[in-house]
């Protein structure tokens, strides 16, 4: 069995992050979104990765390399526009080459579970199997209305509701798929819809298998969604302090400090991780926050957010609920707001206000 690993798109709902990174390397907890899918994958005890790229494409090998790190052999495959996962799938068939094959959307998170998913694919040999959850919002995802247990009907974004079993970004398929996609024509949203191949699939007598997920699954889409994925992963983090943390500083909980992190005079409130290279001096982090690479924060406080890498905060008050992005200085002027929740894109210099 093989894997394609999604890792292209413009992630136009997260910009002006995504005007300058590409949005699956996009640090959760400190590590890139699209490692958990390597790392997910590799725990499958899949070896051959697909990952199926855009313009984006030097960055992603910068991070992923061969992915000997993750006991994978991976391969790059270039999308030429981002036109729907249909069109993923069909970029990657060649590199599938017949085999059956996991299809894992790189900008998805999942806490556990998909080795599982492959076993249960394994044993009952279905064309194709998929994996849902349920959501309060069905219109943001395509969702898939179930009858006694089998697949009957698929839509994509529906705005009237027709099932509120949303379908997670992780497929198991087999060559069948192929013939479904090949017979698309873009959609409104101009794409190639994965809810249609599958349709497809359902319409020609094809077996198509569901399973539910038991954990917690994150689609990052938006903002709320990278913070919430966030706090799930913090969430599980243990006590580790490797950094250099001075007498005057207070941990508090579940609170990561790693090597070559520096702490002075500051209160940090778990689940909280700050890594290599960042100082934190005069400050308080609160529960939920990430904060990446050679950062440094002074005279500050921030909570429930993510913070990356080369980034520089200097005397404001309150941060809260936000996203900053790398090499990014922002300070406090002479009449900063005491609280504040921000979307900063790379490379910008901000005083508040």
């Amino acid at each position: 069995m093989r894997a394609l690993l999604t890792a292209g798109g413009h992630g136009t709902r997260l910009r002006p992050i995504t005007h300058t990174r590409n949005k699956h390397l996009i640090p959760i907890a400190n590590k890139p979104m699209l490692v958990y899918g390597l790392e997910a994958i590799a725990g499958t005890d899949i070896e051959d990765v697909g990952i199926v790229v855009g313009d984006t494409e030097e960055e992603i090998r910068a991070t992923v390399g061969d992915g000997s790190a993750w006991g994978l052999r991976v391969e790059y495959l270039r999308q030429e526009a981002p036109l729907g996962l249909a069109h993923v799938l069909m970029t990657g068939r060649d590199f599938v080459g017949g085999e059956p094959f996991l299809m894992y959307l790189g900008d998805n998170m999942l806490r556990d579970g998909l080795p599982e998913f492959v076993h249960a694919f394994e044993e009952h040999r279905p064309d194709a199997q998929i994996l849902l959850a349920k959501v309060p919002d069905p219109s943001r995802y395509g969702v898939v209305v179930m009858e006694g247990g089998r697949v009957v009907h698929l839509a994509e974004k529906p705005v009237a509701f027709v099932s509120d079993l949303a379908l997670a970004g992780f497929y198991l398929f087999t060559e069948p798929v192929f013939d479904g996609a090949a017979s698309l024509r873009p959609s409104g949203r101009g794409e190639f819809e994965i809810t249609e191949a599958i349709q497809y699939l359902v319409d020609h007598g094809y077996s198509v298998r569901a399973e539910r997920i038991m954990g917690w699954w994150k689609d990052t889409g938006r903002v709320e969604d990278l913070l919430e994925a966030n706090r799930f992963v913090l969430d599980e983090q243990e006590h580790d302090v490797q950094g250099d943390v001075d007498a005057a500083s207070h941990l508090v909980g579940e609170v990561r400090v790693d090597r070559g992190a520096v702490v002075r005079e500051s209160v940090i409130r778990g689940p909280a991780a700050i890594a290599a290279g960042c100082r934190i001096e005069r400050s308080v982090i609160d529960p939920y926050t990430s904060v990446y690479l050679n950062t440094t924060i002074t005279g500050s406080e921030l909570g429930n957010s993510i913070v990356m890498d080369d980034s520089r905060i200097e005397d404001v008050m309150r941060i809260r609920d936000s996203l900053i992005g790398r090499n990014v200085h922002l300070r406090r002027g002479d009449a900063a707001p005491s609280a504040v929740q921000l979307m900063v894109g790379d490379n910008c210099a901000i005083t508040l206000p």
